[in-house]
């Protein structure tokens, strides 16, 4: 692990005030931690315009009652095994679901897979978590 290093930023007195609310608002200790998180923010989302391997996770809710539903995203996260690392399934009443599908892999086919889920007709939402290996930050 490389040692920290510091340097100064110019900001206008104005945008600073409303970082520091908004820092304090969510928790951060220093700005430092804020910023270097919005740093890797950044990084994240060019790893995901780059094409390099990247992890996520899919989010979907859906009634499970729906004639076939839980078999047609099944067969479909079975088409995309290889990027597949890990499901969760709750029951969050009688009717609906929350199903997590954890993935790696690169960012074309990790979004192939979560438009496939999502436009599954009786999904109720859909949403992809994007994220980072880890390796590049």
């Amino acid at each position: 692990m490389a040692g920290l290093i510091r340097f100064s930023v110019s900001i206008d007195e104005k945008l600073l005030s409303k970082f520091d609310r908004q820092i304090e608002k969510t928790g951060y200790p220093t700005r430092s931690k804020a910023v270097a998180d919005l740093i890797r923010d950044d990084l994240v989302k060019d790893d995901w315009k780059s094409g390099k391997e990247v992890a996520a996770a899919i989010v979907m809710v859906y009634d499970h009652h729906k004639r076939n539903l839980s078999n047609r995203l099944t067969h479909t996260q079975h088409d995309y095994h290889h990027l597949i690392i890990s499901s969760q399934h709750v029951h969050l009443d009688h009717d609906n679901c929350l199903e997590i599908v954890v993935v790696r892999g690169k960012p074309e086919k990790v979004g192939e897979l979560a438009n496939k889920l999502k436009a599954t007709k009786g999904v109720k939402y859909c949403s992809l978590a994007a994220a980072t290996t880890g390796q590049g930050i």
